[in-house]
């Protein structure tokens, strides 16, 4: 007699082989055979099902040989399986502290007897362990051995709760990516000899939630530094499968409309993506963490530093070595041609003792003719009829031999020779003549030019007393020793004079100083007058009844205010409002700094000079630095080191092309550092298409340079930041940028 079934013996009859075969009439019979007892055939049709209800049981039962064997090997099947050493043993007391309401919070690993595999487990794992439970902990088989059973409270539930979770690919994966048992915390500073147990186990737990695999391992002290590279490179890129669905606190099904549906599903997703956001923020200082700690990375730094030292300073040995070689070249240059310049010297001084001892031959010459000649006036009583002409005869000698040359004095003796006093007598009228015509071409220069000179003083315009005041000033500021120093003072007052209309020289200005260094004012009529009229002056004043406002004198905080300056700072639309009043008005205007200063309303005159001088002694040190470090000896090491750190920090700064050669120091001007603001960087790397554009993006805090938010139109950029100025990451210029080049992923929307 074949015993009625209970409902979990008919559970455990799950898979039997439905078999359906074709028939001669079209008609198909339909068996349902036990496990073993089926033989394959070719024509069959075989496929897996599961038999349940009342009719499937109600067939079983009727037909011939059932027996209860079925149960009995599937109770010995899971009593095998819950001798394996990958299942807990049962703990009905942990079972029974669990709350069926509390299922979400329970550990579902543990209730299926799973502890020991976790994520590990497989499928199959999970189907076993819970067919265990269901055959030691199913509400009708405790019934039946006289347990009480509550249905709305019992433990059981939780065994199904955790099946439904495990058994599904999907809800596990969800629950797996919140495992309350993995450990989150990140390993602190630790010793180099055990950096790599620490990490490495880390780095191993961590790697289960890897989308990408495999993972590469740590390695140890002795890995290659490709290898290195190859792991911090994987996991500096690592993308993680966790998600944190499983922790959404309301359910979706639960909203009573599709509005608060999708209400429910946003409000999880916003904190699904705030915990994956910390997820990627542990992973990312996991990495950092070990990459400073790693004892290999800090030798592979060591050694790019060792690296880059020992290149910076064969870079310098190149440098001084260039330098001595060019130095060198320099010295045989200056060596060739100081030679040359000896034999050139020696050349013209032959040529000049050559002409000097011309010279000297026709000095002796003339000398002796003029002896011969005096020998021979001498011998005949200097041709005189009487003795008053003796003196006059004598005087004339003299004359003759002062005004004729040589080859005068020559031929004059010769002819003396032969005609005697009628000769003399013509020579000394000649001497006089020619004597008396050099006189009157000396007269005619002479008045010529003091003609002149009355000319031009007759046409010079008065002295102003503002143009008084202006030389005595400008003597002031430029005192003795100031090169070109009249010139100086002759443009200050040409530049500074209201009128415009008299433009005065420096021999002008040189003059009325002398003048007025010379008067004597003590004696001025007038001085005299206003010191007698002094005292009527002043009771005159004194007795008049005039209110006068007395007004509360002016503090200034510190001497720059005092003196006129302001200490403001400039602003981008003042320094463009100078550059544009510079070039408009050149040094040549009259009165230049002061419509300079109306062109920048909120700034004086003495403002806009100390604007335009800061830049231009900036450039004017460096200049002077540069000089100096020139006037040293080229062989001197100092000098070689001196040049090499000059060079390369104006290099650095961008204010050289190159650093090889000193005398680019002498190019550097105001316009030099103006070239390295970053309005003009910003043009120069197609970020704007003017300087004005470019301003305001930096006041509006579009542009970084590095890591730092520059608001500064005025920020100097050096040559090694230029390629780091770029848009804030939260400028919507970026955004548009990235938009056009088609760069923006999912990560930049959010």
């Amino acid at each position: 007699m074949v015993r009625k079934l209970k409902y979990h013996e008919q559970k455990l009859l799950k898979k039997v082989d439905f078999i359906s075969w074709k028939v001669d009439n079209n008609l198909h019979e339909v068996k349902v055979l036990r496990r073993f007892g089926i033989q394959k055939r070719e024509d069959y049709t075989k496929r897996v099902v599961e038999c349940i209800g009342p009719a499937f049981l109600s067939f079983w039962q009727s037909q011939p040989g059932v027996t209860t064997d079925v149960l009995t090997l599937q109770e010995d099947d899971v009593l095998e399986d819950e001798k394996s050493s990958i299942f807990d043993e049962d703990n009905v007391s942990f079972l029974r502290s669990l709350d069926p309401k509390e299922w979400k919070d329970q550990d579902h690993y543990a209730v299926l007897g799973l502890s020991k595999l976790r994520h590990k487990a497989t499928d199959d794992d999970i189907k076993r362990a819970y067919r265990i439970k269901v055959l030691h902990h199913h509400p009708d088989k405790r019934k039946g051995k006289g347990e009480e059973i509550r249905p709305d409270d019992d433990y059981f539930t939780c065994i199904t709760k955790a099946w439904e979770v495990l058994g599904n690919p999907r809800n596990r994966r969800s629950y797996d990516s919140i495992d309350p048992l993995f450990d989150d915390s990140i390993p602190t500073a630790s010793k180099k000899s055990t950096f790599f147990e620490t990490f490495g186990k880390t780095f191993e737990e961590n790697a289960r939630w890897s989308e990408r695999q495999p993972v590469p391992k740590l390695g140890g002290a002795l890995s290659p530094r490709e290898q290195v590279d190859r792991f911090y490179s994987f996991w500096y890129n690592f993308e993680s499968w966790r998600e944190y669905s499983y922790l959404d606190e309301e359910e979706t099904e639960k909203g009573q409309s599709r509005e608060e549906r999708r209400w429910i599903e946003k409000q999880n997703k916003v904190t699904r993506a705030r915990r994956k956001k910390e997820e990627m923020a542990r992973i990312r200082t996991l990495v950092d963490t070990a990459y400073e700690l790693d004892p290999r990375v800090l030798k592979f730094k060591q050694d790019e530093k060792d690296r880059k030292l020992a290149m910076k300073q064969a870079k310098k040995d190149a440098i001084r070595a260039r330098f001595e070689e060019e130095e060198r070249k320099v010295q045989e240059a200056e060596e060739a041609a100081r030679k040359l310049k000896e034999q050139a010297d020696a050349e013209e001084k032959a040529k000049q003792d050559a002409l000097r001892a011309e010279r000297e031959a026709q000095k002796k010459a003339l000398k002796k003719e003029k002896t011969n000649l005096r020998k021979l006036v001498k011998a005949n009583s200097y041709y005189v009829t009487n003795d008053s002409e003796m003196i006059k005869h004598m005087e004339s000698l003299e004359k003759i031999c002062e005004s004729m040359d040589i080859d005068g004095i020559i031929k004059l003796v010769s002819d003396l020779s032969l005609n005697g006093r009628e000769d003399y007598i013509k020579a000394i009228t000649e001497a006089e003549q020619r004597i008396e015509q050099e006189r009157q071409e000396l007269m005619e220069v002479a008045k010529r030019s003091s003609s002149n000179q009355g000319q031009g003083k007759g046409n010079l315009a008065p002295w102003s007393s503002e143009q008084l005041q202006l030389l005595i000033k400008a003597v002031n500021i430029y005192p003795a020793g100031t090169s070109q120093r009249w010139d100086v003072v002759a443009n200050f007052i040409n530049q500074h004079n209201a009128s415009g209309n008299v433009i005065r020289s420096a021999k002008e200005v040189l003059a009325k100083a002398k003048n007025l260094k010379s008067s004597d004012y003590s004696k001025n009529v007038l001085k005299v007058a206003a010191n007698e009229k002094a005292y009527d002056n002043f009771e005159k004043e004194h007795k008049s009844n005039v209110d006068i406002d007395a007004t509360t004198s002016q503090r200034f905080d510190n001497p720059a205010e005092q003196q006129g300056y302001s200490t403001t700072p400039w602003t981008a639309k003042e320094q463009q409002l100078l550059e544009q009043a510079l070039k408009t008005y050149p040094a040549s205007t009259a009165e230049r700094w002061d419509k300079i200063a109306e062109c920048v309303p909120s700034r004086s005159k003495k403002d806009c000079i100390k604007r335009y001088k800061e830049y231009n002694k900036l450039s004017r040190q460096v200049r002077e630095l540069a000089r100096k470090v020139k006037d040293l000896d080229p062989k001197d090491p100092f000098r070689v080191d001196c040049s090499a750190q000059l060079l390369e920090k104006l290099f650095i700064m961008g204010l050289i092309p190159t650093k090889w050669d000193l005398s680019l120091c002498d190019n550097i001007t105001a316009s030099s550092f103006c070239q390295r603001r970053l309005p003009v960087i910003m043009v120069k790397n197609k970020m704007s298409e003017r300087i004005s554009m470019a301003t305001k993006f930096i006041e509006q805090g579009h542009v970084r340079v590095g890591a730092e938010v520059v608001k500064d139109p005025a920020f100097l950029v050096s040559r090694n930041m230029e390629d780091f100025v770029t848009w804030v990451n939260s400028s919507a210029i970026r955004k548009h940028v990235m938009e056009y080049n088609e760069m923006r992923d999912d990560f930049d929307m959010l």
